[in-house]
């Protein structure tokens, strides 16, 4: 099964600390399939390789949501993101501005 992405614009304004400066980003996910996904890679666009599995142990299970924290000390905005699924489907997104991101969508 093809599944696409979707970035969801903030609703928001947030005041932002300036762009030399760290900020941790959040964002809500969600699945909008109908499988499980299993694995959840976001890596900086600059890196060039995916980092660890953020879901770790976890799960997101078809047509559930969590809320995304990425703290890892960069100043970084774009990054890459790659989802793999139950049924082994891997989906891949390059170039997301988390920053302005008030949402990112799976979906079938």
């Amino acid at each position: 099964m093809i599944r696409t992405v979707s970035a969801l614009s903030a609703a928001l304004f947030l005041a932002a600390a300036p762009a030399a400066q760290a900020q941790d980003l959040y964002f809500d996910l969600y699945n909008n399939t109908s499988v499980t996904l299993m694995e959840l890679y976001i890596s900086p666009s600059n890196v060039g390789s995916w980092e660890e599995d953020i879901l770790g142990l976890n799960v997101l299970g078809a047509y559930e949501a969590t809320q995304v924290i990425i703290a890892d000390g960069r100043a970084d905005c774009v990054y890459d993101i790659l989802g793999v699924f139950a049924d082994g489907d891997e989906v891949d997104d390059y170039g997301v501005d988390l920053c302005s991101l008030g949402g990112y969508e799976f979906f079938d």
